[in-house]
């Protein structure tokens, strides 16, 4: 038996219009979108959903649901890049030896041999790593990169991405 408390953290994957999976959102939401007939239940996702009673009202919430309604997603633009989001973008970690102290950000090709301030080319580096790495690359300084730098993505698109990942997990 379920408790209410368990029912109430479950989350609901919610789809677009065009069936894109969009992101996760708590049960209420997702109650909230269906009763204000904002969104429709999937037909795939009727095994594993959830029934929540209410004295006047008995509703089936499945796993997934899909947005009747266009979602006005304001425009996302790529941000710029500064200390803040390449922190965000490479976890707080240094890029070639894993640490969370001290970190700087590193030119992966230093701006003196033309490396350029863009997201393909900075990343989080601990003082430590910056300094003995210096004015060469990461393969003349004979450390590798351990993830390679690349500009962020649309939150929706990489929640796509990794429901798909995980859908064909589930499957195999």
């Amino acid at each position: 038996m379920t408790s209410a408390m368990q029912v109430l953290e479950r989350s609901v994957v919610v789809f677009s219009q065009n069936y894109l999976p969009l992101c996760r959102v708590n049960i209420k939401r997702a109650i909230v979108l269906l009763v204000t007939n904002k969104a429709e239940p999937l037909g795939f996702s009727a095994e594993g959903g959830s029934q929540i009673r209410s004295p006047s009202l008995i509703l089936d919430v499945p796993k997934h649901i899909r947005l009747k309604i266009a979602s006005s997603e304001r425009m996302w633009k790529v941000p710029p890049v500064n200390r803040r989001e390449v922190l965000r973008r490479d976890h707080h970690s240094c890029q070639y030896c894993g640490s969370t102290k001290r970190l700087t950000l590193d030119h992966v090709i230093p701006r003196s041999k033309g490396g350029m301030h863009t997201w393909n080319n900075v990343v989080i580096a601990c003082e430590r790593c910056n300094s003995q790495k210096g004015d060469r690359t990461p393969s003349q300084a004979g450390m590798p990169l351990r993830t390679q730098p690349k500009a962020p993505v649309h939150p929706a698109i990489s929640f796509a991405e990794q429901f798909w990942i995980d859908m064909q997990a589930n499957l195999e």
